[in-house]
């Protein structure tokens, strides 16, 4: 997928990272950065689908899209992770970084 960082020059540090994503087929989304970490020395990047309106908030099903960092020449792309085991372990680690940095509670852990 490849992406541009939208301008956000002269606004305050509260305000959102959006980038629109481009899929192979050539649709286009924008998602809001959540955060961007160096595991096992790769970089990946959690990103969520970003909501313009109160009514896509309220329909907000939580999803978080895990991508990695490929280079193409001198253009950083964001790409998807084809190894289930690598999807896993890295998920595994931003669920608790999120956790930890937006203090929340998974579905999972209600019952425990």
């Amino acid at each position: 997928m490849a992406f541009d960082e939208e301008k956000t020059e002269g606004l305050d540090e509260f305000q959102p990272d959006i980038y629109t994503l481009e899929d192979e087929d050539g649709n286009e989304q924008a998602f809001e950065l959540l955060d961007v970490m160096d595991y096992e020395g790769e970089k990946y990047f959690a990103l969520t689908p970003y909501m313009e309106t109160a009514e896509e908030l309220l329909e907000y099903d939580g999803e978080v899209v895990i991508l990695k960092s490929q280079f193409e020449g001198d253009e950083e792309m964001m790409v998807t992770i084809d190894d289930d085991d690598e999807y896993e372990r890295v998920g595994a680690v931003f669920l608790e970084r999120l956790r930890e940095m937006y203090d929340f509670e998974d579905d999972e852990d209600e019952g425990e």
